[in-house]
C-alpha cells in the first residue's frame, strides 16, 4: 500500500469550497480546515506532521496556510476544523505553527485577484516521535525540521481563484 492523502472535503485538483477559504483580507469564507485522512505510512513512521502550502504566492517563497507536527503514530486523521487557533480540536499533544497570515491555526485561502492558485496539503511520516521546536517557530524552521526527518510524504493538490 502506498502512502496517500485524502479528504472528504476536497477533491484533487478541484475547486476549494468557500467554507475552507480564509475570512479576512477581503476574502469572505468560513476558514475551516478540511477534513483529512492517510494510509499507507510506511514501517518506522513514529509521528506525524501536515502542512498546508501556496506555492504560486506572489512573495517569492510561496505562503504557508497550516502546519501541524507531533501527530502521533496512531492518529491517521484530522477532522472538519480541527485547524481553528484554540487547537482544541486536535490530537493531543500535537503543535499548530504560526501560519504567514501570522496566526496559529489554519488560514484558508486568500489568493490576490487573478488566476487560481495551487493549495497543497502535505502528510509527512515522521522518523522521530517528537519535534522539539521553539513556541515561536518559523514556517521555515518547521519545514526544514519536518523534511529532515520525513519517512515519506503524500499530497492531496487543489485549486482556488478570485
Amino acid at each position: 500500500m502506498s502512502f496517500s492523502l485524502t479528504s472528504p472535503d476536497i477533491a484533487p485538483d478541484s475547486a476549494i469550497d468557500l467554507r475552507h477559504v480564509f475570512n479576512d483580507w477581503s476574502c469572505t469564507g468560513q476558514n475551516l480546515s478540511p477534513a483529512l485522512q492517510w494510509s499507507g505510512a510506511p514501517a518506522g513512521t513514529r509521528s506525524f506532521a501536515l502542512t498546508c502550502y501556496d506555492p504560486d504566492a506572489p512573495t517569492g517563497s510561496g505562503w504557508w496556510h497550516w502546519q501541524i507536527y507531533n501527530i502521533d503514530a496512531a492518529v491517521l486523521s484530522l477532522a472538519r476544523g480541527a485547524g481553528e487557533a484554540s487547537g482544541a480540536r486536535l490530537p493531543k499533544g500535537s503543535v499548530q505553527s504560526v501560519n504567514d497570515y501570522m496566526l496559529r491555526g489554519y488560514g484558508g485561502p486568500c489568493p490576490p485577484p487573478g488566476p487560481a492558485h495551487r493549495y497543497v496539503f502535505s502528510v509527512f511520516a515522521l522518523k522521530t516521535a517528537r519535534l522539539e521546536l521553539p513556541t515561536a517557530a518559523t514556517c521555515a524552521m518547521v519545514g526544514f525540521n519536518i523534511i529532515a526527518n520525513a519517512l515519506a510524504t503524500a499530497t492531496l493538490t487543489a485549486r482556488y481563484g478570485r
